[in-house]
């Protein structure tokens, strides 16, 4: 649509009551140059980026948490979900208590719903580039056991789990009565199994196609939920998808949105390498190898997270699919919100939301960046 965007006090505004009711008029006028205006992007699966590791524990990870919510505005992510890859108990009980659920703002991208914790409780055979050693079963007091190895669920908005491991059906349901998302994902869960867990509760999909059973046309296994007939009435599964164009060739893509377009969630599962030179980094207990895009444990092949951007990723995916414009950026803001149910203040444009938007160029970079209404990074120099 062209027309003007009215904000105050953090929020959008339905002009016509300020004309009408308040006989009011804008204060500050903003010439956008014609920009796309669009909602601020959620990334919901970032581990890092920029030299930090939201994996290791260290004595100033609230400086690194800082730096990477400060770094990501550049490329329009106003929200994120800090995640963690499969650790040792001790990581957990160290780093959590340190990621504060907070607003957004000059100071860096809010962290809105709290971290997302991909494992331990996954399957070795799809473990990817998580830790062997530190992968966890349930044993008999399943949920207790996941308390135990968290320490604490007071910031915890997203558990990757593998549904297939036993007592998993408990689990999903105790997180879901607390409102923590749980996405199924590092598996080798077949179609029954992953339909199971989502009438647990389920709702997510870590990174489709990535450490789960390849698509295969007798037992779809969990890429199968895309177009399940036994999804709850009312409910939606969402899936994560990481287009950078190296995790899922872009066939893949078009196949997943065509499939499931209201479902799809843009995720950087970037890593602490993204924003610097390619060599060795960091995923936690793993050393990785840079390449260009590619990122592997260090002397395989195995693929371990990304080092993409979220903008670049919806550049990517809208070039894939030829979706349109509206399209490509709600996978990034609109989906990630209704998946984490604050589809009511972030992810749109509606009146009375919060104003947290971009103004992009046509060809979808960032030229700004406005959290609650306020600019909190602009390109130097505008259309470049």
């Amino acid at each position: 649509r062209r027309e003007d965007l009215w904000v105050r006090e953090g929020k959008i505004l339905n002009p016509e009551k300020l004309f009408f009711d308040e006989k009011g008029s804008a204060d500050v006028q903003l010439d956008c140059k014609g920009s796309i205006i669009a909602p601020g992007f959620i990334d919901v699966q970032i581990n890092g980026g920029f030299g930090v590791d939201f994996s290791l524990a260290t004595d100033d990870f609230k400086s690194g948490i800082d730096l990477v919510s400060q770094k990501i505005l550049s490329h329009g992510v106003t929200s994120f979900c800090p995640t963690l890859v499969t650790s040792p108990p001790s990581v957990y009980h160290q780093v959590l208590p340190q990621i504060n659920v907070r607003n957004g703002g000059a100071h860096g991208a809010g962290i809105l719903a709290g971290a997302h914790l991909e494992g331990p409780f996954i399957s070795k055979e799809k473990k990817g580039a998580h830790p062997e050693h530190c992968i966890r079963t349930f044993e008999a007091g399943a949920f207790q056991d996941l308390l135990a190895t968290y320490g604490s669920l007071d910031c915890v908005r997203i558990v990757t789990l593998a549904p297939e491991i036993k007592r998993s059906s408990e689990v999903i349901r105790e997180l879901t009565k607390r409102g923590i998302c749980v996405s199924l994902g590092h598996s080798v869960a077949n179609l029954s199994q992953a339909e199971e867990a989502v009438q647990h509760g389920a709702t997510f999909i870590t990174h489709l196609f990535n450490a789960m059973l390849p698509f295969h046309h007798r037992d779809p296994g969990i890429v199968g939920l895309l177009t399940s007939d036994k999804i709850p009435a009312g409910r939606r599964v969402f899936y994560g998808m990481i287009s950078d164009g190296i995790h899922t060739n872009p066939a893949a893509l078009r196949i997943a949105h065509r499939a499931h377009p209201s479902g799809l969630v843009l995720v950087t599962d970037a890593i602490a390498g993204m924003g610097l030179a390619p060599g060795r980094h960091t995923l936690g207990q793993q050393v990785v190898e840079i390449d260009g895009l590619n990122t592997y444990i260090a002397g395989t092949k195995t693929l371990s997270g990304s080092v993409a951007t979220m903008d670049a990723c919806v550049r990517h995916f809208l070039e894939a699919t030829g979706c349109s414009v509206e399209t490509a950026l709600e996978a990034a803001s609109l989906h990630p919100a209704q998946l984490l149910g604050i589809e009511h203040k972030k992810g749109t444009l509606d009146y009375d939301s919060d104003a947290d938007f971009l103004m992009l160029n046509d060809s979808l970079y960032v030229q700004a960046t406005y959290i609650a209404g306020e600019e909190v990074w602009r390109q130097d120099v505008l259309g470049m």
